[in-house]
């Protein structure tokens, strides 16, 4: 029987596919409001685009790599590269046309 590894985060963002990451926090309201724009965000653009949650106070590394002073956060990265950043809440038509940007610039 064959065990799968689990993806790195760097391999995910370093993938053909952009990523999407929410970093957040359990105490977070804003956050809290995030999680179904995201689910609504996710099933609008199928597999267009992946979609990743980071618990900052799980992954403080991450987060510190990132220089996450407020959550949410989200940043859009395109092949291991930042292409977006924006933190507070956005809705989802908003990260629908800022994925739609970057797909056609490239």
């Amino acid at each position: 029987m064959e065990t799968q590894r689990k993806e790195t985060f760097n391999e995910i963002i370093q993938g053909e596919t952009p990523v999407l990451v929410d970093f957040s926090a359990e105490w977070c309201g804003p956050c809290k409001m995030m999680a179904p724009i995201l689910k609504d965000f996710a099933g609008r653009m199928g597999g267009r685009v992946r979609v990743l949650k980071i618990d900052v106070d799980q992954s403080p590394l991450v987060a510190n790599a990132y220089r996450i002073q407020g959550v949410p956060t989200l940043i859009l990265f395109q092949k291991g590269q930042i292409v977006w950043r924006q933190s507070g809440v956005v809705q989802a038509h908003q990260l629908e046309h800022v994925v739609n940007q970057f797909e056609s610039a490239t």
